[in-house]
């Protein structure tokens, strides 16, 4: 590509030999002055701004490293290339430790030199024009593949391919582009939902491995990720309530020095909600299963179901493996204590077993957002939530506990217990007084929604694996978009509720969920 005129500035105190290289970078647009010594070089960059630095480190006078030092502190965010003939590290660690841009030995062939400025200078746009046509090559083929999608297989290849193309053309600034990927996105968690109104019941019926085809559910994660990571001494198993596939995604780079990272994708069960999922993904079991094993744990209030995860945990380990597994089991809400914490995890890390932490950041967050005209606006969508969740991860306890593991060789198998969608269409939802209060499912009696077409309607509750329940109990769980309201309280609920991050239904931002298992490098 021809670029933009930018100015250069070359400083060295062979500039005569650079005549070669000079010729090069102007006859591809670059505006380029010379300097000999670091003291012109400075009176030069006070007078007018410069694109890119390159800077001999040996020169008369003062050296390279000591004009780096100095331009930090008049033009901190200069982009500086340290040119030079050494090759010693404690060089090239000082330059590095003085925030240079890049570094080039010499002798740099002209073409290297270019390489380096066109990267620096033009990188950020080559990145925006190479996804641009990139999305534009693949966006027909994605299309059909949304339009031909007819199993769980499908649905979950063209979701998560649109959720890098998002985050790939929201780091370009290609926002046009960005709608392109969202309007297929509304149209696969329509086809979504219908596909998943028909198959669930034959999902959560089947085991794995009985030939139904289904994805890896909620209660296959432990016995399908973990167990095969359990040898003679600890394995780490991170599960981050609420973690969106997205979410996963942009923190995942984060780990990409610490780890090999194997990532798979499974479903969560309906409703997608904590009380159900997360029991689910500790005991191996569906609700019924542990109704009938517990039935007192089912009589409690929905958000006491969680006190037993430990106590299923530990079970379903025994179960799987045959013996009794040691578990070191946290549940964190925030990250006071921070310390503490992180001094227990080390100790338990000494230990022959699993150290299990349970994260409810993301989850606080996404509900706390609801309540909250601050948090409303600091996370208005989802690019705004994965930038918030990635500040929190990167100065969490999370991610300090991955970094002891990751140098203590421990393997780790990081996961969530369900997703949430950015709810933008209420639906009238007309039902007696014992219905559940929740915004995207509710169990209860008689219950019908204005629009049969938002939700799925169930009453068998064998098709959600649910303990049976009082007389005519039905359950509606909502679809795409779409979050309850009632006909008395229509706009309290629409004004409070509208452009919340809300679970609980069935769509792939719910329910396809990330499971990783991270290798210490």
């Amino acid at each position: 590509m021809q670029p933009t005129e930018k100015r250069i500035l070359w400083v060295d105190d062979e500039v005569e030999l650079l005549e070669p290289h000079l010729l090069f970078l102007r006859q591809r647009g670059y505006r380029v002055d010379t300097t000999t010594n670091g003291d012109d070089a400075l009176e030069l960059i006070r007078r007018r701004p410069y694109d890119l630095v390159l800077l001999d480190e040996q020169m008369p006078g003062r050296r390279g490293l000591e004009v780096l030092g100095l331009l930090r502190e008049e033009e901190p965010h200069a982009r500086v290339v340290m040119v030079t003939k050494s090759e010693e590290d404690m060089t090239l660690e000082e330059a590095i430790g003085r925030r240079v841009d890049d570094y080039l030995v010499k002798p740099a062939s002209p073409r290297q030199v270019l390489s380096v400025v066109t990267r620096l200078l033009e990188g950020s746009q080559l990145r925006q024009q190479r996804a641009a046509q990139d999305f534009a090559t693949r966006f027909l083929e994605l299309s059909r593949a949304k339009d031909e999608a007819r199993s769980w297989a499908d649905f979950f290849s063209v979701y998560s391919e649109l959720v890098d193309w998002d985050l790939r053309l929201e780091e370009a600034g290609e926002q046009g582009l960005l709608d392109s990927v969202r309007s297929i996105l509304v149209d696969l968690r329509r086809e979504f939902g219908d596909y998943v109104r028909d198959a669930y019941p034959r999902w959560v019926s089947a085991s794995a491995g009985d030939g139904v085809d289904r994805p890896p559910l909620s209660t296959d994660v432990v016995a399908r990720w973990l167990v095969p990571r359990l040898g003679d001494g600890s394995t780490l198993f991170v599960v981050i309530d609420c973690l969106r596939l997205d979410q996963w995604r942009a923190l995942r780079p984060m780990l990409a020095e610490l780890f090999d990272v194997d990532e798979d994708l499974y479903a969560s069960i309906l409703p997608t909600a904590t009380p159900y999922a997360r029991n689910a993904l500790f005991s191996g079991r569906f609700p019924d299963e542990i109704a009938a094993i517990n039935p007192e744990w089912w009589e409690v209030e929905e958000g006491s179901l969680n006190s037993f995860e430990d106590e299923l945990f530990r079970q379903h380990l025994r179960e799987l493996v045959g013996r009794e597994v040691p578990v070191h089991y946290e549940k964190v809400f925030s990250d006071d204590g921070a310390d503490d914490l992180v001094a227990r995890v080390r100790n338990a890390f000494r230990g022959h077993g699993v150290v299990s932490l349970v994260f409810n950041f993301v989850d606080l967050l996404t509900h706390g957002r609801s309540e909250s005209t601050l948090l409303m606006e600091v996370a208005r969508d989802e690019p705004a939530l994965r930038a918030l969740t990635r500040q929190w991860f990167e100065r969490s306890a999370v991610l300090r506990i991955l970094k002891d593991a990751a140098a203590a060789g421990i393997q780790v198998v990081l996961t969530s217990d369900h997703g949430s969608i950015l709810c933008e269409r209420p639906v009238t939802v007309f039902a007696r007084r014992d219905a559940t209060s929740n915004l995207r499912y509710k169990f209860g009696q008689d219950l019908r929604a204005e629009q049969p077409a938002a939700v799925i309607s169930v009453k068998d509750e064998s098709q959600l694996r649910f303990p049976p329940g009082r007389l005519a109990t039905n359950y509606l769980l909502a679809l795409e978009d779409y979050f309850f309201v009632y006909p008395t309280k229509l706009r309290e609920y629409q004004a409070r509720y509208r452009g919340s991050f809300l679970h609980g239904g069935a769509t792939p931002e719910e329910m396809v969920l990330p499971v990783a298992v991270l290798r210490p490098r």
